[in-house]
């Protein structure tokens, strides 16, 4: 039956014209609102944003923003990830993710890192299923909600430049 479910989830990149579908996402899921250049580098990250759908019903995205390191290689910052409620539990958001780490994958991404508000427990034990670690507690990371702070969750792919 599970098999069944799964066909029923797409995944589309995120263009000029439907990038309202996001913005509408993220009036729902999130307490924070997202400024236009939020947008603009969910736009520019090309296959690193991504609406996810359910039946053709457009439940979830995640947005990330790709950074270059003092060394020169190439990081994905995971902006925001987020499904709507009632389609949680059904494998959308480890859809997105597992898009994003393959993806990182492919194109030598040498880091994948995101913030999480530290009393979001439900989001640390998902992105712990996938091998990011806490690697660090930034206070007063966030000015209107409670609690301020988050954790940065980080993941290390091994996908170091070769030097040749």
């Amino acid at each position: 039956m599970g098999a069944g479910r799964e066909m029923s989830i797409s995944l589309d990149a995120v263009r000029d014209k439907n990038v309202m579908q996001l913005k509408k996402l993220n009036t729902a899921l999130f307490p924070v609102r997202y400024n236009d250049k939020y947008y603009s580098d969910a736009l520019s990250s090309g296959d690193f944003t991504k609406l996810a759908y359910y039946s053709d019903i457009c439940v979830g995205s995640i947005a990330c923003r790709l950074e270059k390191n003092e060394g020169g290689s190439i990081r994905a910052y995971i902006m925001t990830l987020g499904v709507l409620a009632p389609y949680r539990g059904l494998g959308i958001g480890s859809k997105l993710l597992n898009h994003v780490l393959d993806l990182s994958a492919k194109q030598n991404i040498s880091e994948i890192y995101l913030h999480v508000q530290t009393n979001n427990d439900d989001a640390i034990a998902f992105y712990k299923k996938f091998g990011f670690e806490i690697t660090d507690t930034i206070q007063n990371y966030y000015a209107n909600i409670t609690p301020p702070d988050c954790y940065v969750l980080s993941k290390f792919t091994g996908q170091a430049p070769s030097k040749k």
